[in-house]
């Protein structure tokens, strides 16, 4: 567990390593946390739910942090508002990066001690979490660079591959299982295994790509209502928007941000930064539609995935059976079990052996800074 603990813990911070130090703080969007609040926010899990909770003389980096660095756990306190994350300029980087230290030397004393379970099995959540947040990092960055006016190169780590199309894959109509079976580690929301009924349906093996998309724009499919729902529809107007997010048409020909700098749009690449309405109006335009989180997990060992995550048309629901755990970290899941869509599959920021079929991945259905495409089904 100590080595597992030190190469994740790292991690974190190699993502980070080609930034300057005022990319740290910068909260272009309420939806984008700043670098610095990552970093420190992952950190203060473990203080919060290991040192300060079994370790008795425990001494605490900053009183501060607690408040400044606590997410969403109303159980463990006050925090500031997400929108107010770019208001931190303090405390400095180097001293997140000292509190950093100092609770891993906690934790490396701590995991020396021949912990129990219970004990193991929170910093295994508190290990994932952190593989998370180094997703969202990912996202992050991209945003606070592909928003400046320069498009900085941030490098081409998280560079996708062509998308080849290899048609569809049929399913046969009948009874299937869903849901997480196994004991190794997994979300609780992933529990409560169950039957579902489908009926037969046919599901594309590889994304929809760029240069299809490109047709969906040039057939007018931003201008016509008849393909979107009507809340989508009210935040194209809304948003006027034309395209996926950081592309921009220029000298003539589409171009887009892939964290190596503004290139030409590579027409083999799949689509990313799509949201659900847009991602709906397209299959509408194709007549077809999107996958359901069963049909998608039923389906999976036919096709290859992991490159972004995969809008489905389920709404984030519980499972037949689940149960929020008491305390702060019953806040897990639970509570956001509402108004969002389910993602499957994974993306390229997604830390290797993080996701499995199972894995319900979450989001508004406006949002699409995530590294998030789409898959159709007929």
């Amino acid at each position: 567990m100590k080595e597992w603990y030190l190469k994740v813990r790292r991690r974190t911070e190699v993502i980070c390593g080609p930034l300057e130090l005022e990319d740290y703080s910068i909260q272009p969007s309420v939806d984008v946390s700043p670098p610095k609040w990552h970093l420190a926010h992952t950190t203060w899990f473990f203080e919060q739910f290991v040192l300060k909770a079994f370790v008795v003389d425990y001494k605490e980096f900053n009183s501060d942090f607690a408040y400044l660095f606590n997410s969403y756990y109303n159980n463990a306190g006050e925090r500031v508002l997400r929108a107010d994350r770019g208001m931190m300029t303090r405390p400095i980087v180097y001293e997140v990066l000292k509190y950093r230290q100092h609770v891993d030397k906690g934790m490396e004393a701590f995991l020396s001690l021949n912990p129990s379970k219970e004990q193991l099995d929170i910093i295994e959540l508190g290990l994932n979490h952190e593989q998370q947040h180094q997703e969202l990092l990912a996202y992050d960055i991209k945003y606070i660079l592909g928003h400046q006016l320069t498009f900085p190169s941030y490098g081409s780590e998280f560079e996708l591959k062509n998308s080849e199309n290899g048609g569809f894959v049929a399913i046969k109509e009948g009874l299937y299982e869903i849901g997480y079976e196994g004991e190794n580690f997994h979300f609780d929301n992933e529990e409560g295994r169950h039957k579902v009924y489908l009926y037969d349906f046919e599901i594309r093996k590889s994304l929809v790509t760029n240069g299809e998309w490109i047709a969906f724009i040039e057939a007018g499919g931003y201008e016509n209502f008849n393909l979107w729902h009507s809340e989508g529809w009210d935040w194209v107007q809304s948003q006027e928007t034309k395209a996926p997010m950081y592309w921009h048409y220029t000298k003539n020909e589409w171009h887009a941000y892939d964290m190596n700098g503004l290139k030409p749009l590579d027409f083999a690449k799949p689509v990313i930064h799509i949201n659900l309405y847009e991602a709906y109006a397209y299959a509408e335009w194709k007549k077809m539609r999107l996958p359901t989180e069963a049909e998608w997990e039923v389906a999976n060992m036919h096709f290859d995935w992991g490159q972004l995550w995969e809008w489905t048309n389920s709404s984030y629901l519980p499972y037949p059976g689940f149960k929020t755990a008491e305390g702060a970290l019953g806040e897990y899941n639970g509570k956001f079990m509402v108004n969002q869509k389910v993602l499957k599959g994974g993306s390229v920021a997604t830390p290797k052996g993080h996701t499995r079929k199972t894995y319900r991945n979450f989001f508004h259905p406006h949002l699409r800074w995530q590294f998030c495409g789409l898959r159709l089904v007929k």
